[in-house]
């Protein structure tokens, strides 16, 4: 296969993993005028179309499906291949690409950043912070960080957090107004802070205690898909929110946020780092997957 050839073929899997050209040449590192005159040269030398494209969106045509199932595994072994030749290196090297929800990406990838690239210099780690249930395979990434209970049960999973409570919390100043409530049931007649997910589900507002569980839906000024907008809302109190208690420890230790209703709130809430099974993993996440353990352990020995 020419040179030539091979860029083409990577091009169009970047494209037709993405459904978007301009994603795929950010990925590539390339303009996105040079990658479409990629796609166009492979189409005019296949003799067919391989995707659909209007001035809003991007579909991969029957024949580029054809194509797509039978070249992916084949860059996979390539790439797979020129992964194992790192195990002959004496300084691990290659990029880690990491898909995280927001949460992780400040609790657990954050603190882990900077030792690690200090002891794996040669290791680039590409993060997407998103907090959509996204294929991991799919779009290429080696590995995600999210709640236990979003992940796919195919995956194989490393425990990368304690459990930690979901809590209701207010500020001060919306305390001062409104008489703390004492049960989940008086949330109902407070202000609310809610969360979107993506779906465009409002997340309900769980409680337990003594095994029984109640899900109270809540109501408020303000409905937010970003944590820290809803931590921040909180503060300047907006009204009241509904968070993992690891994720705003700071703001409760400093006065900031007062925790409610905790004998209702169980610890249970941990993140995982999840990967597809493969034969032999890819020496950066290998590594990372070491370097979280040992960390775990750590944390586990502090308590």
């Amino acid at each position: 296969m020419r040179g030539t050839e091979f860029a083409e073929l990577s091009a169009f899997v970047a494209v037709a993993e993405r459904n978007n050209f301009a994603r795929a040449a950010a990925y590539l590192g390339i303009a996105p005028s040079t990658l479409s005159q990629t796609i166009r040269a492979l189409e005019e030398r296949l003799g067919v179309r391989l995707f659909h494209r209007t001035t809003r969106s991007v579909a991969i045509t029957e024949a580029g499906e054809r194509l797509l199932s039978r070249i992916r595994p084949a860059f996979a072994e390539l790439g797979a291949a020129v992964e194992s030749i790192n195990d002959f290196r004496d300084t691990p090297t290659g990029t880690l690409r990491l898909s995280v929800s927001s949460i992780p990406a400040q609790l657990i990838v954050a603190p882990l950043l900077k030792s690690f690239l200090t002891a794996y210099p040669a290791i680039t780690i590409d993060v997407t912070v998103d907090d959509t249930t996204s294929d991991i395979v799919s779009g290429r990434h080696d590995a995600g960080i999210r709640y236990g209970r979003r992940i796919e049960q195919d995956m194989l999973l490393v425990r990368a957090s304690a459990g930690s409570r979901i809590i209701a919390v207010a500020s001060p100043a919306y305390l001062a107004l409104h008489p703390a409530p004492k049960t989940p049931q008086d949330l109902r007649h407070h202000a609310c802070i809610r969360f979107r997910r993506e779906d465009q589900q409002i997340i309900p507002w769980e409680f337990e205690k003594n095994k029984k569980r109640v899900e109270i839906a809540v109501h408020g000024p303000l409905i937010v898909n970003d944590a820290d907008l809803m931590v921040k809302a909180a503060r300047d109190g907006i009204g009241i929110g509904y968070m993992v208690e690891s994720y705003i420890a700071d703001d409760i230790a400093q006065g900031r946020l007062v925790a409610m209703c905790t004998d209702w709130s169980p610890a249970h809430h941990s993140y995982y780092l999840y990967y597809a099974s493969r034969r032999q993993l890819p020496v950066p996440l290998k590594l990372f997957v070491e370097f979280l353990r040992h960390r775990m352990q750590l944390a586990g020995k502090k308590r």
